[in-house]
């Protein structure tokens, strides 16, 4: 689908067809490496390791705010340069995120139901990394790793009251950073109705509906997309699932959601049968993490949210979210080898 979708693109810009094609399939073997290298690694490990990893991913946040260090990309400062490619500090964090929450939470569960000693403890770090997140700006990014982090102190048993009173500040603060910035309020206005600035902020999701509309049941078939002809922007990435229906049709697109439903599904059962609590909240988190993802890119993608950078899971290109995700996967490996279930 990558090679599909980008097929235009790259060889307009690159002269090579195969570009992104290429590199995403140098960046699934790394990831296929490091997946089954870390599924056999006891996944206690990420829990010694914890604090290192996140302070680790702090630098990296830091780093890629100095102008040099990090590379600026449809207006946001959130790579830094390796070589030729280039890694996106704010993906790992949000794996890193989780398995520090996992060991504190695992450790602190008693304490989890104050709100000075579990709670705000717990959110405080999270909110200094979605702080530091949106300096460069990655809006996206940070709402996923801020869902997760909900989600897992949630599960570990945070009282709704506190979450109710957090809730209301975070959507005070969440109102106060779309209005800071003007084409945060545009993709607002252009969610509600794409149509008031078809040429503009509602471009993306126009032709995001274009491509998903005449897919119909079975698609236009593989290779065929319309929209790819410098229709939609960048294909490849955040809108990859428009494409992947208007070739592939309803049926695609459902199969789609039925292997991510059954990701999700084996990833709860992984999570209910852990040995332990680290397990559980690991798990947990990082199944979390995924369908986060998948809801926001699919919902974007059909009109449902406003635009955000969100890539969908194992189909978007992009090194470091692949790379993230299939790490992850290994970690849910691991402790599958130790679930009751």
């Amino acid at each position: 689908m990558v090679y599909s979708a980008s097929a235009v693109w790259a060889d307009y810009k690159f002269d090579d067809s195969f570009f992104f094609a290429k590199r995403q399939m140098l960046f699934a073997g790394v990831g296929i490496i490091a997946m089954f290298f870390i599924m056999n690694v006891d996944y206690w490990t990420w829990r010694t390791w914890a604090k290192v990893l996140v302070i680790i991913c702090f630098v990296l946040l830091i780093l890629v705010l100095i102008p040099g260090i990090g590379n600026v990309r449809n207006g946001s400062r959130s790579w830094i340069g390796v070589g030729a490619f280039s890694v996106q500090p704010s993906e790992f964090m949000k794996l890193a995120m989780i398995a520090f929450l996992a060991k504190f939470l695992s450790e602190n569960q008693k304490a989890i139901t104050s709100f000075k000693n579990g709670l705000v403890p717990s959110l405080g770090l999270v909110f200094v990394a979605f702080g530091l997140i949106m300096l460069q700006p990655d809006l996206g990014t940070g709402t996923v790793m801020v869902g997760t982090s909900v989600v897992m102190i949630f599960i570990a048993g945070a009282r709704i009251s506190h979450f109710a009173g957090l809730g209301l500040l975070a959507v005070a603060g969440f109102v106060g950073l779309i209005i800071s910035a003007p084409y945060r309020m545009k993709r607002i206005t252009s969610f509600l109705d794409p149509w008031q600035d078809p040429l503009g902020s509602g471009f993306q999701m126009i032709q995001s509906l274009y491509a998903i509309g005449p897919g119909g049941l079975f698609g236009l078939g593989l290779g065929q997309s319309r929209q790819k002809f410098f229709y939609l922007p960048e294909p490849q990435t955040d809108f990859i699932f428009a494409i992947l229906a208007e070739e592939l049709g309803f049926i695609g697109g459902s199969f789609i959601l039925l292997l991510f439903s059954l990701l999700l599904w084996r990833g709860i059962r992984i999570a209910l049968g852990a040995p332990d609590l680290f397990g559980t909240f690991l798990a947990t988190g990082i199944i979390a993490m995924i369908a986060i993802q998948v809801m926001i890119n699919i919902g974007v993608v059909t009109g449902l949210m406003p635009v955000t950078g969100i890539t969908l899971p194992f189909l978007s290109y992009g090194g470091s979210s692949l790379t993230l995700m299939l790490m992850a996967v290994g970690v849910l490996l691991n402790i599958s080898r130790h679930s009751r279930y």
